[in-house]
């Protein structure tokens, strides 16, 4: 990608996704926002089945008029655990059963390890990792290949919450399903934004706007507002917005002010049961009896978003989709 002079150099960035309704979303802002250069996109299941996945993947970037970017075919499975999908959200495609064209090229001849492996090592600049789907392929590189991790800037990963989960009462479905690989993901030792269900699901698009989206010629604006049209919930039962979902993480790689963080400790937690897959987010200001009768655990200092400027990231993301300045 090149860049005019005197303008600062997009940051390069490499996501992974589970496409995925709200995964379509945040690649249609990755190859249009000038200040992000999209290395590579890495595919594992999760929304839907892996094929589905990578399936998905390449006809959005067609659409969105960036066939050229490498993608990657990874885990079919999580570490553990079986295959859950979230078919009842995203559809028997993974994409809203919108009746997508089928892509017309195939994933690259190299796995989704090797190719975070080359990318993230070949680039000129630190790369910021945009995790948007279980962290099935990331546990993989960091165990493979941990010495990835003197190019990588940031980890910018969607899942977990503080408060309410969605896949159980207390975990995400990201983390839920594939703990393991999320633990993992948090022990990396580089610096950490969890953009959790605190903040997801708060980033709604109005429904006039959708609507506005939903009737352009352009072919990666229009889907952009079928995917958003899909994508509940109802800000006003009588005019519903949708919600960015995905897309809100990338938006907090591009404009991190637009995000509250607190950096606090976080833990996966990997024990059976009704807890398995929640986020322990500790937001005490001293140490508990635990602490003090066992002695305190070494946990990853994780910056956790628990706020979001909703109508600046809102004005971020269409105007990109819709290649306009704000």
């Amino acid at each position: 990608m090149t860049t005019a002079p005197g303008q600062p150099q997009p940051v390069p960035v490499i996501i992974d996704c589970d496409t995925g309704i709200d995964d379509a979303l945040a690649l249609l802002l990755a190859v249009r926002h000038p200040g992000l250069d999209l290395r590579a996109v890495t595919c594992v299941a999760g929304n839907t089945d892996v094929a589905g996945v990578v399936r998905n993947t390449l006809t959005v970037l067609e659409q969105a008029g960036a066939p050229g970017i490498p993608v990657a075919r990874g885990a079919e499975r999580p570490l553990i655990e079986g295959v859950r999908t979230a078919r009842h959200v995203h559809g028997h495609d993974g994409m809203g059963d919108l009746g997508l064209p089928a892509p017309t090229r195939t994933a690259a001849d190299v796995d989704a390890v090797t190719l975070l492996r080359r990318e993230i090592l070949a680039s000129p600049r630190p790369v910021t990792l945009i995790p948007t789907a279980p962290a099935t392929n990331i546990a993989l590189l960091l165990r493979t290949h941990p010495e990835v991790t003197g190019n990588i800037e940031r980890i910018v990963f969607m899942g977990g919450a503080v408060a309410t989960g969605n896949a159980t009462p207390v975990a995400e479905f990201n983390v839920w399903h594939d703990p393991e690989a999320a633990a993992i993901l948090l022990g990396a030792r580089v610096p950490i934004t969890m953009y959790g269900l605190d903040v997801f699901q708060r980033v709604i698009v109005p429904g006039p706007d959708v609507r506005r989206l939903r009737a352009s010629g352009e072919p990666g604006t229009r889907l952009a507002g079928e995917l958003l049209a899909h994508r509940g919930p109802a800000t006003d039962a009588s005019d519903p917005g949708g919600g960015l979902g995905d897309a809100g993480a990338v938006c907090a790689v591009l404009d991190p002010a637009g995000l509250t963080t607190h950096r606090l400790p976080v833990e996966v937690c990997l024990a059976p049961g009704p807890a398995r897959g929640q986020t322990v987010v500790d937001r005490r200001v001293r140490p508990g009896e635990s602490e003090l009768h066992d002695g305190t655990r070494e946990q990853p200092l994780v910056d956790v978003a628990l706020d979001v400027d909703v109508d600046r990231y809102v004005e971020l993301y269409l105007s990109a989709v819709e290649r306009r300045t704000p």
